[in-house]
Order: C-alpha cells, then structure tokens, then sequence
C-alpha cells in the first residue's frame, strides 16, 4: 500500500518514467509491447472500479451531447484534415496519413486515468471513450474510404466491437466488486487504485515507444519532424476544446479536453497492413509523448478551466 499511494501522489513522474525508459531502453520497450492489450484493459477495469455505480451512473448522462462530439471529434476533424492535405498534394506523406489517422480514433482508454492526474473529473472522458469506440465502427467507415492506405474498415470494425466487450466486461466487474462491498469507496482505496493506474500507465507508455528508440540512433531528422508534428496536433486540440467547453461546462472541460486530443490510435495497429505501420509507426509512438506529458504539462490550464478562474495571460 505505501508504494502504491507513493505512485498515485507521483502518478505524472511515472508518466514521464515510462517516456524515458521507453525511448532509451528499446529492448525494454519491445518487452512491454505484446503487453499493451491486457494493460489496457486493467485501465478500463480500474477507471471503472474508481467511479463505481453511482459514478458509472452519473458518467453516462448526456449521451446525445457525447454521441455529437464523438462525431464531431472521429469523423468531421479527419476528413477536414484529409481534405486540407488532399488539397495541398501531401496525403500520402507518412505525417499526414498519421494525422488523419490519430483524428480518426476514439478517446485512449487512459483518458479518464490522465484526467484523473490532470485534476479533473474522470466521468466525462469515461463518456467520451465509451460512445467514442462505440460509434467507431460508424465514424471510421468514411474515413477510411478516403484514405486507402489504411487497408480494411471491416478489420477496424471488428477491433472496435472487440474493445467495447472488452469496456462492458469491465465495467460489470467493477459494478460487481463495488456492490458487494469488496473495493469500498474509500481513500485508502482510491489511492491503491491511483497508484495501480499511474504503474500500469506507465507500462503501457513504455511498450508504445517501441519505434522511438531506434530512431533516435538512426533517423534523428525524422524523429524531430514527427515529434513536432505529435506536438502540433495534440496540444492545440486539447487547448482549444478545454477552452471552448468552459465556457458552458467548466467541470468537464479538462475530460473533454484530454479526450479530443489523445486518441488510440494505437487500436489501429493490429489492422492495418503492414507497410503501412512501418510508415505510421514512427508519428504513432511520437504521438504518445505529448498525450502522457498532458497531465505535467497542462494541469495547470484545466485546473483554472475547471475552477471558473481565467487562464494566465487570457
């Protein structure tokens, strides 16, 4: 129990833990990878398990409002970005088939984990990623139609239909060992579940790095236009949204936030052809710097959102 209440107080150190080990330790890294499935799936057991029923219940209020943002965020964003690439004659460059592809995903499943850290209220991005990757098999259709390269929507179908059971299951366990009294709601409990969170994030984290390691010794040009490019789409986003939900809503504005910007587009892995994941793994494992470097980066900016307190400098 201390070392898990030590890893919950410290949850964003881990984080950037993870980013370091991942990227300098790549033998580390390819270790961790085969276990990205079933460590995901313990982050959607224990951000289940933390809200419990009640929460559970309270989380899934405003699914129409949800289920217009999931549209809004895995469908028009990717085919305005697809768009603005087809135009400019770059489609098929690597980071911006990565782009389209990151805006075409649902919410990570460790959204409402870094929501957590971020100083949030984790029941908006439990919403978010549950109607996100329940419409996904809808939402992604078109956008792969537009995008050849990414190989089959019916393998990305499947995938997303697997993840939801996965989400359901999860969800009823927890609802179980709540009900029955067996995890209370309690802070010794909440933070053995933080800092059972923050290790398995930080797992996850360092298994996504696998492509960064190798880089850094032999495409360190292509590493930096990667991160840059991981960089310029994900914090943006996660600004402008957060900003823009506060103003209606500023409780939920650092989830929303965190979800429109960090995606898992690492679910598209395991379908899309391979030459293609050669080309894309590179911009996806960039990708996972700033999603894990949220809660150290823009805890602050959510934390006077969520507060009604304006932004510094806005």
């Amino acid at each position: 129990m201390p070392v898990l209440a030590f890893l919950a107080r410290n949850g964003r150190l881990v984080l950037i833990a993870g980013l370091l080990l991942g990227a300098f330790l790549p033998d580390l890294a390819f270790l961790f990878r085969p276990a990205i499935a079933p460590l995901i799936v313990g982050l959607l057991f224990l951000a289940m398990l933390r809200l419990g029923p009640e929460g559970l219940v309270a989380g899934l209020r405003g699914l129409h409002r949800a289920a217009a943002l999931a549209v809004l965020f895995q469908l028009a964003l990717p085919l305005a970005a697809a768009a603005l690439f087809m135009a400019a004659g770059v489609l098929a460059h690597p980071l911006a088939m990565g782009a389209v592809l990151v805006l075409a995903a649902a919410p990570i499943t460790g959204g409402p984990n870094i929501t957590l850290m971020a100083g949030g209220d984790p029941a908006p991005a439990l919403r978010q990623l549950v109607l996100g990757t329940a419409l996904l098999p809808a939402t992604v259709i078109p956008v792969f139609m537009v995008m050849p390269a990414f190989g089959s929507p019916q393998a990305v179908v499947r995938a997303a239909l697997e993840l939801l059971a996965l989400i359901a299951l999860a969800g009823a366990a927890a609802v179980v060992l709540r009900k029955l009294g067996i995890v209370r709601a309690s802070e010794r409990s909440y933070l053995a579940m933080d800092g059972l969170a923050a290790l398995l994030l930080g797992l996850v984290v360092i298994g996504l790095m696998s492509a960064i390691g190798p880089a850094l010794v032999n495409d360190r040009p292509g590493l930096l236009a990667a991160l840059a490019a991981a960089f310029a789409l994900n914090m943006p986003i996660q600004l402008a949204v957060s900003a823009l939900v506060a103003r209606r809503q500023p409780s939920a504005a650092p989830a929303i936030g965190i979800v429109a910007g960090n995606r898992n587009a690492a679910l598209f892995l395991s379908v899309l052809p391979a030459a293609t994941i050669d080309e894309l793994l590179l911009f996806i494992g960039c990708f996972q710097i700033p999603m894990y470097l949220t809660p150290f980066l823009l805890s602050g900016w959510f934390r006077r959102l969520a507060g009604k307190a304006p932004p510094a400098g806005g």
